[in-house]
């Protein structure tokens, strides 16, 4: 009796069920939590940027910020997507109330994390020159991009256990602690930064070095919270292990979305060397634009989460009209902020710009990609959102095909026939809304009918 009146203390203080309450509210509560923590996830990814792109110029800011990005989210999103199927899990024996399933879901998926980040970690190593090359990296920035994408992937481990921990936190309604825990990890990082490469003249191996050594403080915060819960989600070092059931069910929920974003990424691969067919200016401009883009990266990427962790708690719970109604106001909200950023861009771009480079022709080319690609944000929302909401419902398999297809494949297909008949920038760049749209259209009137069908069945 002393432990089931512990445990209600306790949910009431660091984790959330969003199954009861006004939707919206219980929306945006769990969305800003998981966006300020976005926000500093990349304000320290910014951060090397703008101190590489200040202090060691152009060419050391085209490899930190060109193809090594890419690089790393090809072996990173793999495992990402994969072991999202045990943050779905999670969510849903929360929501069902279902606790020694959930304790069980928690051990097999810190195992996996350690698992995948030491494959990883080999893989990355050992191949990021490989990859690199094949991306057609300028030879005059290969060495510095070899050097730094090496580094860190050493430091990949705690990443890795750090994003699977708070993935954890998130699924049982606690989106505060992860903001907090990467807070403190932006600071240090920031503060390396400057003191390995601004003191210590360490160039890009310095900021690798930084972004290793607050990965390693985030890590230890996520899993001591863990550690010292009460509640049916606590991490015990010793119960870390696969249970073969939830496993397998995190498999087969996390294959399809960690195999889209392999196609997203190589996708982006094949975007990534296409820029770096247009010279040093083109690809540090590109790269400064995806530092810029990241607030609606961050954003949109934390309504998914929020819609996602949202959708399978209530759709654990039985509670389907629900998940439909939060579907619709979270898509509202998203637009709206959606709106608010892509203003912010079109009247600031300049001095986001000024932030990495003084270059003038760098800031020239990053303008020209900002006013071509920002307005065309809108269309993308409708992915996130609906994807999210179909993830937390478990199912992963038709999303996937609709993404690769409507996103990786066309991508790809447009890159092959449209760039060589016009070989622009701007052709290349095309590819991003082209996609979008098609494939919003797509998880819409999947979305419509499966809601129709499925939901119905259910209820």
């Amino acid at each position: 009796m002393k432990t089931g009146a512990y445990r209600l203390r306790t949910l009431t203080h660091t984790t959330t069920a969003i199954t009861e309450g006004v939707i919206w509210q219980q929306l945006l509560i769990f969305f800003f939590p998981i966006l300020f923590g976005t926000f500093f996830q990349q304000l320290y990814n910014t951060a090397d940027a703008i101190i590489v792109g200040r202090f060691l110029g152009k060419e050391a800011l085209s490899a930190v910020g060109g193809g090594t990005g890419t690089v790393v989210n090809l072996l990173i999103g793999f495992f990402t997507g994969l072991s999202s199927g045990g943050t779905v899990i999670i969510s849903q024996f929360f929501g069902a109330k279902h606790e020694r399933d959930v304790n069980r879901a928690v051990h097999t998926a810190i195992a996996l994390s350690i698992a995948g980040g030491l494959v990883i970690t080999v893989l990355g190593v050992f191949y990021a020159p490989w990859m690199l090359r094949i991306l057609g990296t300028p030879d005059e920035i290969l060495t510095l991009a070899v050097s730094y994408t090496r580094i860190f992937f050493l430091g990949i481990l705690p990443t890795i256990i750090y994003n699977m921990g708070a993935g954890i936190l998130r699924a049982v309604g606690d989106s505060r602690r992860p903001f907090y825990f990467l807070i403190a990890g932006t600071v240090i990082n920031i503060i390396l930064d400057f003191v390995f490469i601004a003191v210590f003249k360490w160039g890009v191996e310095g900021a690798a070095f930084a972004t290793i050594a607050s990965q390693f403080v985030t890590m230890i915060l996520v899993c001591h919270a863990l550690m010292s819960s009460h509640d049916c989600y606590r991490l015990s070092i010793k119960e870390i292990r696969f249970d073969a059931p939830i496993l397998k069910r995190i498999i087969q929920l996390g294959i399809p979305t960690g195999l889209q974003s392999i196609m997203y990424t190589l996708s982006n691969l094949i975007i990534q060397a296409n820029v770096n067919s247009f010279g040093t200016n083109t690809i540090a401009a590109w790269a400064a634009w995806g530092k810029i883009d990241s607030l609606f990266w961050m954003t949109i990427n934390s309504f998914g989460i929020a819609v996602t962790t949202f959708a399978g708690q209530n759709f654990g719970a039985q509670k389907l009209d629900r998940v439909r109604k939060g579907t619709k106001q979270c898509f509202a909200i998203a637009g709206f902020a959606t709106v608010l950023l892509v203003s912010l861009f079109m009247l600031f771009g300049r001095f986001f710009y000024t932030l990495f480079t003084t270059d003038e022709t760098v800031i020239e080319e990053g303008l020209k990609i900002l006013h071509f690609l920002a307005p065309t944000f809108i269309t993308y929302i409708g992915i996130e959102i609906f994807s999210g909401t179909l993830r937390g419902c478990g199912k992963t398999l038709v999303p996937t095909l609709f993404t690769c297809g409507g996103v990786c494949i066309l991508r790809i297909i447009w890159l092959s026939v449209a760039v060589p008949l016009r070989h622009e920038f701007f052709t290349v760049a095309a590819a991003y809304p082209i996609s979008w749209i098609l494939t919003t259209i797509l998880f819409f009137i999947y979305y419509i009918v499966m809601s129709k069908r499925d939901f119905r069945s259910r209820a």
